[in-house]
């Protein structure tokens, strides 16, 4: 079995909620980029000397792990540690309205026009829209094709909108086929 395995895809894509559900049936710890990625989620990011040496430690600690979230470009010295990557993708359009619900779950009233946290919220998604569409200097879809294809672990892309267990069904036949071999 892969006791080392990374998940890929744009904000809202499920990498998070795909992480969390594999932590959940496999004997794996969850880690997700973004602890490492920000001192203050959201709004202030960490040095990338210190994103790195922390998450460094905590993959040394644990034998079995999920790796959830992109750390193309700041975290490629990871790139030797991966036995399987999973790149997800969904249609733009629903990927955005999980965005846009999950904002206003996450910040409520704030969130919407007249809230202090509008015009956060608002640049976000604007961010997140990119992805499809814009080269390698934004985390885009080009950005992690490219990084995809220096990769020399197996990847499993899932692309299309997928329940969690059909996704954690789609990972599961790749792992026992990998035990097989």
């Amino acid at each position: 079995m892969k006791s080392r395995i990374h998940i890929v895809g744009a904000s809202g894509s499920g990498t998070s909620t795909l992480g969390n559900a594999l932590a959940a049936v496999l004997p794996h710890t969850n880690l997700d980029t973004d602890e490492y990625f920000w001192v203050t989620k959201f709004t202030e990011p960490r040095p990338i000397p210190d994103r790195q040496e922390l998450l460094k430690n905590d993959l040394q600690q644990f034998e079995h792990w999920v790796l959830s979230g992109s750390l193309a470009g700041w975290g490629d010295c990871f790139i030797p540690c991966f036995e399987l990557v999973i790149f997800l993708w969904i249609p733009p359009e629903v990927r955005l309205a999980r965005l846009e619900q999950r904002e206003l779950e996450r910040y409520g009233a704030e969130a919407l026009a007249g809230g202090s946290l509008y015009e956060q919220s608002q640049a976000f998604l604007r961010w997140a829209a990119l992805y499809d569409h814009a080269g390698t200097e934004v985390r885009s879809k080009t950005l992690h094709e490219q990084w995809l294809a220096e990769l020399s672990c197996p990847i499993l892309r899932i692309e299309g909108d997928y329940s969690t267990e059909e996704r954690i069904a789609m990972v599961m036949d790749v792992l026992k086929r990998d035990q097989h071999q």
